[in-house]
């Protein structure tokens, strides 16, 4: 196992499918990350203009390195739907040594 703190997990979440797949691929053809899992439901429950609300949403999972986060933000914002979209990278702490050289490698 090799600790890297580089590395990071984005979740973006989207209005809908079609949202998340041209967001994913935009992601994917500029290479500012190496990998996106759609997850196709998930209920949110969240304060929104002084109020709950609550929203069926479409959640991207994306591997990339902390270098590109600030590339991501900037296509996410461009492409969402939402006002405040939320984009929030997590650090990768660790993990396999190959499969941190194969985020490396996809997103140069």
């Amino acid at each position: 196992m090799s600790s890297k703190s580089k590395y990071v997990v984005l979740f973006i979440t989207c209005a809908h499918y079609n949202e998340a797949d041209k967001i994913a691929n935009e992601l994917l053809n500029g290479k500012l990350i190496a990998c996106a899992n759609i997850l196709l439901h998930s209920e949110s429950v969240f304060w929104w203009q002084k109020k709950i609300n609550r929203a069926s949403e479409i959640v991207i999972i994306a591997k990339s390195t902390t270098a590109k986060i600030n590339a991501v933000i900037k296509k996410v914002k461009q492409l969402h739907s939402y006002k405040v979209p939320e984009i929030i990278a997590l650090p990768i702490i660790a993990g396999s040594a190959e499969y941190l050289d194969w985020i490396d490698s996809s997103v140069k």
